[in-house]
């Protein structure tokens, strides 16, 4: 290629490459959707009432005063007392770590897996693409419940293992999502550009297509968070998830399930109403991030 060529090519990978411009747009737009911004500082507070739970809880982990019982709310202990006369608000916050940790490893793992193997499938293309999309397909297919509970009661349900097997059935969702992206956009100009410049297929990866996947990676993952809390919580409450002596928001609805119809029933709201408040908070922070991203299509 010609020196004028390259330098031409050079100029419509600087005027078309939007790599720079998606990271303020998505702060600006996000910022204005209101709920999006309360829901993320609820969140922040949540997470770190939660992983602050030494310094913030009234009461130690697992704390008993077995004279005390079950008792409803009060003054003293804000939501109540579980069954081994245990501070439940103590309790919930302590669960919430087991929870909210699951939640966000797993989102994380299965983003950067997701991304990884769509991305490279989506340039790449060829049978390698075709290869990689059918084995994503195989994954979509299984039951995922019913693997989980299988791979579970045959490794142990610690929470490393939970996070590991959630991945390996997660990740699928993101990378339809990305491998859709990465091939719309492996046909635009400066994408062309870049090759014209020389660049290897890695670096047009790496430098060019991530970045402007930035934001959709962004609100798959505030979604992944969602889904896996509620995976994590669906799975304790069938008894294949978290055992004690560790807890999680999930585990404790299971053990609270038999007082339903009882006085003692505020002992499954109280773990429910954290989930719900978290995967809400998540959800709408994913419809911020997702209205920042395409702000004509939310008057759609």
């Amino acid at each position: 290629m010609s020196g004028a060529g390259i330098a031409g090519s050079e100029e419509l990978l600087t005027e078309q490459d939007p790599q720079k411009a998606p990271t303020r747009q998505l702060l600006k737009g996000f910022l204005r959707h209101r709920l999006g911004v309360v829901s993320l500082v609820v969140l922040v507070v949540l997470v770190i009432a939660c992983f602050g739970a030494g310094l913030i809880a009234p009461y130690a982990q697992g704390q008993q005063d077995l004279l005390l019982g079950p008792t409803p709310p009060s003054a003293e202990h804000w939501l109540g007392t579980d069954e081994l006369g245990r501070d439940y608000f103590s309790e919930i916050l302590f669960a919430g770590q087991v929870s909210l940790a699951i939640g966000l490893a797993v989102a994380l793992l299965a983003t950067l897996v997701g991304t990884a193997v769509e991305a490279i499938a989506g340039y790449v293309g060829g049978w390698i693409g075709e290869l990689l999309m059918r084995i994503t397909d195989l994954f979509l297919i299984v039951p995922a419940i019913a693997l989980l509970a299988v791979i579970l009661q045959g490794l142990g349900p610690s929470p490393t293992t939970i996070v590991f097997a959630l991945t390996a059935l997660g990740w699928t969702y993101i990378a339809r999502v990305v491998r859709a992206q990465v091939l719309s956009l492996r046909e635009k100009d400066f994408i062309d550009a870049a090759r014209g410049i020389g660049a290897s297929g890695p670096r047009i990866v790496i430098s060019h297509l991530l970045p402007n996947l930035a934001g959709v990676i962004a609100v798959a993952m505030s979604l992944a968070v969602a889904s896996s809390i509620i995976a994590e919580s669906t799975l304790s409450f069938l008894g294949f998830g978290v055992q004690p002596p560790q807890t999680s928001w999930g585990s404790m609805l299971s053990q609270a399930a038999g007082y339903v119809g009882t006085p003692q029933v505020y002992l499954l709201y109280f773990p429910g109403l954290f989930i719900l408040v978290t995967v809400l908070c998540v959800n709408f922070i994913g419809d911020g991030l997702r209205d920042a991203l395409d702000p004509q299509g939310k008057n759609l």
